[in-house]
C-alpha cells in the first residue's frame, strides 16, 4: 500500500451566526504518486493544489459544512476542468453549505450567481466508504459540532480524520462555541471507544493527537456542558 498523508495549513476566516473568527485550518491530502483525495480544503486553493501537484483529485471530502471547511472545495475540485472531482458532504449539513455559497453569490455579483444553486455531488452517509491508494476510509457520522459532522477512519493507515468533532485536548469548537455539546460528546465517546488507542487523530484545526490520549480526557469534558448552561 502506497498511501501517504500530507498536511496543508492555511489561515482565514470562519463566520458562524454572523460572528467572524480568525482560524487556521488543516487540509489533509491522502494518496500516492498518481491520485489523491482532499479532506477539508480550506481558504487557499492555490496552496493546496501546489501540494497536490500533477496528481488527480479523485474526491473532495468535507467533514462538515462550516465555511472554513468548504471554502476552497470548488476550486480544488475543478482544478481539472475537463473532469472535476466530486465534492462530498453529509446531507444534514446542506443548509450550512447553501448559506455559505448563497452569501458568495450575493457578494460576487453576476459572475458568482451560479453558486446560488450549487450542491455537493455526493451525499456522505454513515457506513460509507472511500478508497485511495489501497487504503479504505470508513465514514462515521458524528453529529454535535454540526448536524452533519463526519469523521473518516482508516484501519490500514491507523488514522482518524476528525474534522471539528474532536481537536487535541477538547471537543472541536470555533470561538469557544459548542452548538450541541452533549450530542457531540456522545459522538466522541461512541467514536473513540472501539478504536485502538494508538490511532492517530488528525483534526481540522491544531495539532494531531491519539485516540488513547483523548479517550482518557472524555469524561472530564462533560463539565463543559454544565458550564455552557450557566
Amino acid at each position: 500500500m502506497d498511501a501517504r498523508i500530507e498536511q496543508v495549513v492555511t489561515p482565514g476566516k470562519c463566520v458562524i451566526d454572523d460572528e467572524e473568527y480568525d482560524v487556521e485550518n488543516n487540509t489533509w491530502i491522502v494518496g500516492d504518486d498518481e491520485a489523491v483525495i482532499v479532506i477539508d480544503p480550506a481558504h487557499d486553493a492555490e496552496a493546496i493544489l501546489k501540494v497536490v501537484d500533477q496528481r488527480e483529485v479523485m474526491a473532495v471530502i468535507c467533514t462538515h459544512g462550516h465555511d472554513d471547511h468548504v471554502s476552497a472545495a470548488l476550486e480544488v475540485a475543478e482544478a481539472d476542468e475537463e473532469e472535476p472531482a466530486p465534492i462530498a458532504l453529509h446531507p444534514r449539513d446542506r443548509l450550512l453549505w447553501r448559506r455559505y455559497f448563497r452569501r458568495l453569490a450575493e457578494e460576487g455579483g453576476e459572475e458568482a450567481e451560479f453558486m446560488r444553486d450549487l450542491t455537493p455531488d455526493i451525499d456522505i452517509e454513515d457506513g460509507g466508504v472511500f478508497e485511495i491508494a489501497g487504503a479504505q476510509f470508513d465514514v462515521l457520522h458524528t453529529p454535535g459540532h454540526t448536524p452533519g459532522s463526519i469523521c473518516l477512519y482508516s484501519e490500514q493507515l491507523g488514522v482518524l480524520f476528525s474534522g471539528d468533532t474532536l481537536h487535541k485536548g477538547k471537543p472541536g469548537e470555533v470561538g469557544g462555541i459548542y452548538p450541541d455539546l452533549q450530542t457531540q460528546l456522545n459522538s466522541i465517546g461512541t467514536l473513540l471507544g472501539p478504536l485502538p488507542p494508538e490511532t492517530r487523530v488528525l483534526p481540522g484545526h491544531g495539532e494531531e493527537t491519539t485516540v488513547g490520549e483523548e479517550y482518557a480526557r472524555w469524561d472530564s469534558w462533560h463539565a463543559l456542558d454544565s458550564e455552557s448552561d450557566d
